[in-house]
């Protein structure tokens, strides 16, 4: 397989990862550039967490949701090649984040059948791929690849992680965006971007308040500007 031209590791129901992932593709549309979308799983990472005292609640469940739809995404990739990862990505987190109502999706139900199969037909592909969801089987290739993100980043980081110009080039956790760039400013910012990740020993940038993501599931319409939050450790200081 020809080398991407950066590896995107995401988790389906992080809502940063998905920010950073149209923002991405933005990019590669305008420098025909190729992306390998890659696996990171928050519920095998934080597997060895107790999540009643680390987050607020309802996180496990959420996080639980993102796995099982990985799953899906893992048999995509075995039985219709990798660009059907990234298919399915964007159609599943543009349905979680983006769609209208989504700011009432339960994780019950995106991490359910109707809504994976919906999904699958949307992208084009099979919906009885859908049978992966309780599938366990695929989760040691999931954490494999989560952890083959992590060490590349340090494990005090969380998704997105990109890796540009893999193997060799450097990989970071981030960029945070909570707006979508416009097409041009979207070229600049991956052009400072990459600059920094260029950079011999440079290592983390970061402040904790953040916008809430411009997305619908955080009730931010297109085009506004959300409320200032303080997260930590990529989650809001207090629970929604």
């Amino acid at each position: 397989m020809t080398e991407a031209d950066v590896r995107f590791y995401f988790d389906p129901v992080c809502p940063f990862a998905w920010m950073t992932s149209k923002w991405v593709r933005m990019v590669a549309a305008q420098r025909d550039y190729t992306v390998d979308w890659r696996f990171i799983s928050l519920r095998l990472i934080n597997s060895h967490v107790d999540y009643d005292t680390h987050f607020p609640a309802g996180y496990e469940e959420g996080h639980t949701s993102g796995l099982r739809l990985l799953r899906v995404a893992a048999r995509a990739r075995a039985e219709h090649g990798r660009d059907a990862v990234g298919s399915f990505y964007e159609q599943v987190s543009a349905e979680i984040f983006d769609a209208p109502g989504s700011a009432e999706l339960t994780p019950a139900v995106r991490g359910g059948r109707p809504f994976a199969a919906a999904a699958l037909a949307r992208a084009g592909l099979p919906v009885g791929l859908a049978d992966a969801l309780d599938d366990t089987t695929w989760d040691a290739e999931i954490l494999a690849e989560g952890e083959e993100a992590l060490a590349l980043t340090g494990k005090d980081v969380g998704t997105p992680i990109l890796h540009f110009s893999p193997p060799e080039g450097t990989a970071l956790f981030g960029p945070v965006i909570s707006r979508l760039p416009s097409q041009e400013d979207a070229v600049r910012l991956w052009d400072h971007v990459t600059a920094l990740a260029a950079f011999p020993g440079f290592a983390e940038l970061k402040r904790s308040l953040r916008e809430r993501p411009q997305l619908r599931s955080f009730g931010v319409d297109p085009g506004a500007a959300g409320a200032e939050e303080d997260w930590q450790a990529g989650r809001r200081a207090t629970a929604p």
